[in-house]
């Protein structure tokens, strides 16, 4: 019995378990971006051939600690690749992740490298080459929490390259993520009751011919030409023959009682073009109809009582101004509403601005990632779409609901100028303005985030629940925005004073923009969202000052700072947090920007330790530690205990001409001067307040220091 490991899109896990179960898999389990599972050879190779959602399907080798690059070497040598590669054969390594003294992935895969070119060489005298194309083996490492994990791609290439395609428009999709769609749009039960599909954007056709494969029962492996298992030593070449024979068998059979119910439209001939050869060489080119035209044009096909019409309109995020893009969705909504009663629709954006504009209420929603853009797929039920439900008539509002409403208007129409004129999508909106209604409430994009404040000892429980319900009811309805798009943080007595109940664990990220950047947000499942708004004109001010810099974060959270500073064009940027969590979230905020490289190093490490042990220069040095942390993995820390130990560390590794920013948030914080003699210091604490803060401007502090 195999260990076995299948990657894939976010977002895909329990899609990908279940259809691993369905192929006889054991113990499937998902994991973050993959699945984990037991299984026969034979189960291994047909996960290859089969699976529609995998990216690779991995055969864990061995696993070890990785806290260097010797420890990494070593674990390595101990694997036996006699048994795997031929001494004269062709390898590759892919690796992913890091660890403290693994940082590069450049690295880690010289390491791997050398510690099996070293074993030939020194049992046979030869060593084999390295072929990043076909090799005879492609490895894997993946680095997690000071492991590493070395495992055989059985895959060879990602699984997504069905070996058909030609062509990718500017929005295009994968396959094994086009496939995720219209299994999470029901096309399998749609099809089998005799419906149709229709893609009215279909570009480069990758929706029709993934649904057309699954309706005539074709392997998503049918076409590929190569898998890492070809030159495996551990291959069985007579079972994978009897597999390959039987995916063309079944593929023969399901073409051929294949109808051609598959239509798809585009306005763009060069995209028909590439949509026409792909459907020739998948072999559905007799069964999928393509034509030029435009949405106006789109009509239900004839003889098609029923069906799906799914597709992937452009984003405004990579094809232009949301606001440009929205006729073109309230167009697909009024077309599905007027040609397509009866049918089911489901649409994929990474703009809910956009999925609103449809005019169509989602019967279900789905968070699926379309490479790191984060999307939503909406599906429709057209006939319910045609006859909607009437809506409930609201309770009136309180006098005192009431006053929070007037309140939230005013700030509304206070700030909209300005909002808009600096592009902020993201701000606080109301800080308990009003005694009685204690709570913040900030804006993210199409989401709010509430969190309850102290209540004053004098009102009781009930009250304060009361009021608690009209807050998140009339913000609710101030910005018509739906209860599960709003996340609430509220206190309970406990214990010990007021604490905020048991957060969530939805694992759910929004992808949001500011400054013309993009960020994860997770407004559920901690107390802090991952971007502190109040920063946001110290962020900018980062971001004039990094060019050229070189660059040191500490404490530095989710990474919004050096993601500012390289916008800014730093030289590189260090970014120090103790939290694998906050570092991993870093990372991805880095990456969805276009950042990644050795340029940007994320340590995990003790801000203190770190700057008490790095020999490096910085040009430009962030800080904006905790109040207070007693994490089991260092010294518990008092900013204002130790924020002189901190910032005269942090002076000795400034280079000269450079700058600390020094930002705390705890309010009876008093800068030792005195214990900081010989810098250079300066409050500017007035000017990196944002304007929506302004009712609450002492929220931060912030100095600059400079050597004297």
């Amino acid at each position: 019995m195999l260990k076995l490991f299948a990657t894939c899109p976010k977002g895909l896990e329990y899609l990908l378990r279940d259809e691993l179960a369905a192929l006889g898999a054991g113990e499937a389990r998902e994991a973050l971006a993959g699945v984990h599972f037991s299984g026969s050879l034979e189960l291994a190779y047909r996960a290859c051939l089969w699976s529609r959602l995998a990216s690779r399907i991995l055969l864990p080798l061995a696993e070890f600690d990785a806290t260097d690059g010797e420890a990494l070497y070593d674990g390595v040598a101990g694997v036996d690749f006699s048994t795997h590669l031929a001494a004269d054969g062709r390898f590759a390594i892919d690796a992913a992740g890091a660890t403290r003294g693994v940082s590069h992935s450049h690295y880690a895969v010289q390491r791997v490298k050398d510690a099996l070119v070293d074993q030939f060489r020194r049992r046979t005298g030869t060593r084999p080459d390295v072929d990043t194309e076909r090799p005879d083996v492609r490895l894997n490492l993946l680095l997690r929490r000071e492991r590493g994990t070395l495992s055989l791609d059985l895959s060879g290439a990602p699984l997504h390259q069905r070996g058909w395609r030609r062509g990718h428009g500017k929005a295009s999709l994968k396959e094994n993520l086009a496939a995720a769609l219209l299994l999470r749009a029901q096309w399998p039960t749609v099809h089998a009751a005799g419906g149709a599909l229709v893609d009215p954007l279909c570009g480069s056709g990758t929706l029709l011919i993934e649904a057309a494969w699954m309706a005539a029962d074709v392997a998503p492996g049918w076409k590929r030409d190569y898998y890492g298992v070809d030159g495996w030593l551990g291959h069985d070449a007579a079972l994978w023959q009897r597999l390959r024979e039987e995916v063309d068998d079944r593929a023969q059979r399901g073409l051929s009682a294949l109808a051609p119910k598959f239509f798809g439209f585009d306005e763009d001939p060069r995209a028909l073009e590439d949509a026409r050869h792909n459907a020739q060489q998948a072999g559905v080119a007799g069964f999928v109809h393509l034509h030029r035209q435009s949405l106006a044009q789109l009509k239900r096909p004839q003889a098609c009582e029923t069906g799906l019409v799914i597709t992937n309109p452009p984003y405004g995020q990579r094809l232009g101004d949301v606001d440009e893009l929205a006729p073109l969705y309230r167009l697909l909504g009024d077309t599905l509403r007027q040609e397509f009663s009866g049918w089911q629709a489901s649409v994929i954006t990474s703009e809910a601005e956009l999925g609103r504009a449809i005019g169509l209420r989602a019967s279900k929603r789905y968070a699926v990632y379309n490479g790191a853009l984060e999307c939503q797929l909406l599906n429709f039920d057209l006939a319910a779409a045609t006859a909607p439900a009437a809506p409930r008539e609201a309770r009136p509002l309180s006098a005192g609901a009431q006053m929070l409403k007037n309140r939230l208007d005013k700030n509304r129409r206070h700030l909209r100028k300005r909002l808009e004129r600096e592009g902020v999508s993201c701000y606080r909106i109301y800080d308990a303005d009003l005694p009685e209604y204690a709570a913040a409430i900030d804006v993210y994009g199409d989401h709010l985030h509430i969190q309850e404040y102290q209540a004053p000892a004098s009102i009781d429980a009930d009250t304060a629940q009361q009021r608690w319900r009209e807050i998140v009811r009339v913000a609710g309805e101030t910005f018509a925005i739906p209860r599960e798009r709003i996340a609430l943080k509220q206190r309970y007595r406990g214990k010990g004073g007021e604490k905020y109940g048991r957060l969530a664990q939805r694992g759910e990220y929004l992808t949001v923009q500011e400054g013309g950047l993009q960020f994860l947000v997770n407004l559920w499942d901690y107390l802090d969202t991952g971007l502190f708004l109040d920063h946001r004109p110290l962020r900018q001010r980062v971001r004039e000052l990094a060019r050229g810099a070189r660059f040191l974060n500490l404490f530095c959270y989710t990474g919004a700072v050096s993601v500012y500073a390289a916008a800014g064009g730093a030289a590189s940027t260090t970014s120090v947090d103790l939290s694998t969590t906050y570092l991993e979230w870093a990372s991805r905020n880095l990456a969805l920007n276009g950042f990644a490289g050795a340029r940007h190093q994320l340590v995990q490490s003790d801000a203190i330790a770190f700057v008490e042990q790095d020999r490096g220069d910085y040009d430009l040095i962030y800080v904006d530690p905790p109040t207070f942390s007693n994490s089991k993995r260092a010294e518990d820390f008092d900013v204002q205990r130790d924020h002189v130990r901190l910032l005269r560390h942090c002076a000795a590794r400034l280079a000269p001409g450079g700058l600390i920013l020094f930002s705390n948030n705890f309010r009876r914080f008093r800068l030792d001067t005195e214990a900081l003699s010989g810098l250079d210091i300066r409050e500017i604490s007035a000017s990196t307040i944002p304007f929506d803060f302004e009712r609450n401007a002492r929220i931060h502090r912030v100095w600059e220091l400079r050597h004297g």
